[in-house]
């Protein structure tokens, strides 16, 4: 950014007509117009009695008399972050849509989202092994070798399904992996990180699986910041699954490539600041960088609460690589969300959210942070885990209670919905019916697990008579959304785009980019032209020129 505060001498700066002056916007629409040209330097200029203008051809400012406040630079969006990661994931942006799990983050939205040059995840968390391999299956096929991520939720209890997913991974080429929720390290990830390494590339090593951890908390960034441990890889190499050269590849190299820093946001979150927990993680990384000597330290991104230009740029600001959208795209067509579900989420404001227990970690006291307009789910899931700590099976629930349970919430018996979670993991996990044999608490736990589970399929198929048992997972950045977006062509969610939304969010960061750098150097824009507003129709939008269409070049 360039300021100056000079005067320009010559003819006046509100040129009279054919007078061949320079060509000023006063208005604050032909303000924000001009900012929104991001090719295009805006050099803001004083008028008589104080009034500003602004106007993209500064040569033409020689032969007028004008005082200069400020020059902003042209900004392009894929310049907000790191150009490292748009070479390794051969993308055009520095954004990438996160995992939005039973297949939300569908494989439409991944297709699309790939196709217009941005890094997307697929939503495998929740979903059963056969209709994972047939997403992954159907997405290599639509989009070819184009990059694309699938998500890789640790779940303790079910160590079956990460194996099953990374196995699905490898059958149809996937080399990147969206992380989430990891306490530690597992054998599974730790394989496929390094079956993935072979000799040469950047730094001596060519990484062939990429992995993106999601995390909240620095010690478990710092798992993914550090190589696999030898307490996991010599298990691998004796059994056959690794090489002895892979496994000393892996000891060279951090577990993840990237890390998403995940604040606020919907689904599973310790709802933590971005602005506190984003430059806490970057300064793990930089001390474990520094430590181990690393030539090519992971990058670090931003994720939660990112539902507004603002948003994005504050966390471009705050030194993310790259940033990660989720609660947004729920909304949008091409999520595997219902249309019933998506306009509950179109009349979602900031405040419309709250808690309620996780399903995948139902014993330990997870939560997610879901939509409580329209629903009763966060209610109603908060009493079955109160009834869960306080009794040891189900035998020793009060009538009340289980009539409660019975008629409110299963809508069946206990017995009835015991048997359809007996088949259910039979067929994806046996050993939790194992466990939970000899064990009544843990009987429990899966029934309620049931309708934990089933709750956010019911908001997937739009089920008409479990309405208010919708599990809607939801950031307060969707609200912001919906605000940000009254009155443009994104207000209608039947007809958003997760494409569109990406190209306004990132062209919008690099506006409020050049806007702060005006107001930092004093100039008081009029308010109309302070925040970038998407317009009213698609056709007229700078996005596709500027982030859609142009691209990195």
């Amino acid at each position: 950014m360039v300021t100056t505060t000079t005067t320009v001498r010559g003819a006046p700066a509100t040129p009279r007509p054919g007078s061949g002056g320079p060509r000023l916007a006063r208005s604050a629409q032909e303000i924000h117009d001009l900012l929104a040209r991001l090719d295009a330097p805006c050099v803001v200029v004083s008028e008589q009695g104080g009034a500003i203008a602004a106007t993209d051809d500064p040569a033409s400012l020689r032969a007028a008399g004008a005082t200069v406040l400020a020059v902003a630079p042209p900004a392009r969006p894929e310049r907000l972050g790191a150009a490292s990661f748009l070479t390794d994931y051969g993308v055009r942006q520095p954004y990438m849509t996160g995992a939005m799990a039973n297949g939300i983050a569908s494989p439409e939205l991944v297709v699309a989202m790939a196709r217009a040059g941005f890094l997307a995840t697929y939503g495998a968390a929740g979903v059963l092994p056969d209709r994972i391999d047939d997403a992954l299956g159907r997405i290599r096929r639509e989009l070819g070798p184009a990059p694309f991520a699938c998500n890789l939720i640790h779940s303790p209890n079910e160590l079956e399904l990460e194996r099953a997913i990374l196995a699905a991974c490898l059958r149809h080429g996937v080399t990147c992996v969206e992380a989430s929720a990891f306490l530690e390290l597992t054998p599974q990830i730790v394989a496929y990180r390094a079956a993935g390494l072979r000799p040469g590339g950047a730094g001596g090593v060519h990484v062939g699986h990429r992995v993106v951890a999601k995390v909240s908390r620095g010690e478990v960034a710092e798992l993914f910041l550090r190589p696999a441990p030898d307490a996991l890889l010599r298990p691998l190499v004796a059994d056959g699954t690794l090489t002895a050269e892979q496994a000393a590849l892996a000891r060279t190299v951090p577990m993840a490539d990237d890390i998403t820093v995940e604040a606020d946001s919907g689904g599973h979150t310790d709802r933590r600041p971005l602005p506190v927990l984003l430059p806490e993680i970057i300064a793990v990384r930089d001390r474990i960088a520094a430590e181990l000597g690393y030539r090519r330290p992971p990058r670090v991104g931003a994720a939660g609460g990112i539902g507004t230009p603002s948003a994005v740029f504050a966390a471009f600001a705050l030194g993310a690589a790259y940033v990660v959208t989720g609660s947004v795209n729920q909304a949008c067509v091409e999520s595997g969300q219902s249309a019933a579900a998506r306009a509950l989420l179109a009349k979602a404001g900031p405040n419309d959210i709250d808690m309620a227990p996780a399903s995948d970690m139902f014993e330990i006291g997870a939560e997610v942070q879901v939509l409580r307009r329209g629903t009763m789910f966060a209610g109603r899931g908060r009493r079955l885990y109160d009834l869960y700590r306080a009794h040891d099976s189900l035998d020793d629930l009060s009538a009340e209670d289980r009539d409660w349970l019975e008629r409110s919430v299963l809508r069946r018996s206990v017995d009835e919905v015991w048997a359809d979670t007996v088949d259910y993991f039979s067929r994806r996990d046996p050993e939790q019916i194992e466990r939970a044999q000899a064990n009544p608490k843990r009987r429990m736990a899966l029934v309620f697990r049931w309708y934990l589970g089933l709750s956010s399929g019911w908001a997937i198929s739009a089920a008409p008579d479990r309405i208010t048992d919708y599990q809607i997972w939801c950031g307060p950045s969707l609200g912001a959304f919906n605000t940000w977006a009254a009155g443009s062509y994104l207000a209608d969610v039947d007809r958003r785009s997760a494409v569109d939304v990406a190209g306004e969010l990132m062209l919008g960061a690099a506006y409020t980019g050049r806007a702060a750098a005006l107001r930092f150097a004093g100039v008081r824009l009029p308010a109309r032209a302070a925040a970038y507003r998407p317009p009213a129709t698609r056709e007229s939008s700078p996005a596709h020129r500027y982030v859609l269409t142009a691209g990195a070049r």
